[in-house]
């Protein structure tokens, strides 16, 4: 059924969008251009995925079809229901023409109003928008890579801290990407940042171990002087994929992916934690399995255990995939965690931020801090707008981040 519809409804759309070109443009190479581009995506659409529909969001291939017949299909849908519109507001004017004539029982010239160029433009002009945004964000937007700096300030840090750097990104889902030179550039940005360590905060894949292992050489690149070191996200527990044939295969994958990210080397912190030292001051690192506040999605591991060895004075970093376990959990819990680092919500990959002026997305009604730095009870939470995507290929208005947090004395005056 929702096959017969996406085809019947985007068929009909472009064929009632055509009077857009036609009532703008006299030029029948235009015209014939429209048919052939839009009908062409179709019908690759309709071969490469619409057959097997359900197949698409684990093919990167079907998956970047899919995308760019989306954006023809918002296009169409614009262009179409504006023309449709306008002959809604063509036959009330006739209609009132002929009621106009029985009631003052003159005659008037009975006629069907003629298209207007001007309603074509406008549609045109409103449905190249988001169509031109749907394209960028597919080719270019994804891989758009963005460093954000921050520096924060906290009175109990360890005058050996001073100055600390930290990188921190997120939800690579390596199972999407498919631009080898994009992504060693953005390994590269890593490392041109020459933080002390480096910090993963979940999601290197999408269902299976597998879809790392392409990429294992390029991210092995990663270097920085205190390590590098990793927690897990939803994804990376295999519970979407749907075709393991046992709990143990599952487990064993889920041991592949951990072995994986060693053999890159980094540390897989699973409720537990590490200590990075400078003389005889320390800063803990505490990592945490994936846990979210959703009943939806999973609750794993016990982040108790990783907190074995914390002393209630040390100064605390928290490695946790989902923020809402920052929510819910963290910030009222009895030790006081001075930085969380966080991902998952990718932004949503769509909505408009400008510093210092605007930042939005619809994913905000889901998740209260989704995006960038946070502050509550003297704690701060970063939350990583992603490196890679899932679900839709591209990133409109929400860029894949590289994050580089400073920390700093509290000194006072």
């Amino acid at each position: 059924m929702t096959r017969l519809f996406i085809a019947i409804t985007y068929v009909f759309f472009t064929i009632y969008g055509f009077y857009a070109i036609k009532s703008s443009f006299k030029s029948k190479w235009l015209r014939g251009a429209y048919f052939l581009l839009t009908l062409g995506v179709f019908c690759y659409f309709l071969f490469e995925v619409l057959i097997d529909l359900g197949s698409v969001r684990y093919d990167s291939d079907k998956l970047l079809v899919f995308a760019v017949f989306f954006a023809f299909y918002i296009l169409v849908l614009i262009l179409g229901g504006i023309m449709i519109l306008e002959d809604v507001v063509r036959l009330l004017r006739l209609k009132y023409g002929r009621l106009k004539e029985r009631v003052f029982k003159r005659s008037t010239k009975e006629y069907w109003p003629e298209r207007r160029a001007v309603v074509g433009r406008l549609a045109l002009f409103l449905g190249f928008l988001p169509f031109g945004a749907l394209l960028y964000g597919i080719f270019e937007g994804r891989y758009n890579f963005k460093v954000i700096t921050y520096e924060l300030e906290f009175e109990d840090l360890p005058l050996e801290f001073d100055g600390y750097t930290i990188t921190h990104f997120s939800d690579v889902h390596a199972g999407g990407l498919d631009n080898p030179s994009k992504v060693k550039y953005a390994v590269d940005l890593i490392n041109n940042q020459k933080s002390d360590t480096i910090i993963f905060t979940g999601d290197f894949v999408d269902r299976t171990s597998d879809e790392l292992e392409p990429w294992q050489d390029v991210f092995s690149g990663l270097t920085a002087p205190d390590g590098k070191y990793s927690v897990l996200g939803n994804h990376d527990y295999g519970d979407y994929f749907s075709k393991w044939k046992s709990e143990e295969e599952q487990e064993d994958d889920l041991q592949k992916l951990k072995q994986l990210q060693m053999d890159m080397g980094f540390t897989v912190l699973c409720d537990i934690n590490h200590s990075i030292a400078r003389g005889d001051k320390k800063l803990m690192l505490i990592g945490s399995e994936n846990w979210s506040a959703s009943d939806k999605l999973m609750q794993k591991g016990n982040f108790e255990n990783a907190l074995n060895g914390v002393d209630s004075e040390d100064f605390k970093i928290v490695l946790t995939h989902d923020p809402s376990h920052w929510e819910e959990k963290l910030i009222n819990h009895k030790y006081h965690f001075h930085l969380t680092l966080s991902g998952h919500t990718h932004g949503y990959q769509f909505g408009l931020e400008i510093p210092d002026v605007i930042k939005w997305t619809p994913v905000k009604w889901r998740y209260k801090y989704w995006a960038g730095m946070y502050k509550e009870k003297e704690q701060f939470i970063n939350v990583n707008r992603g490196f890679g995507y899932t679900g839709f290929p591209g990133r409109i208005g929400i860029w894949p981040e590289i994050s580089v947090i400073t920390l700093r004395k509290k000194h006072s005056i």
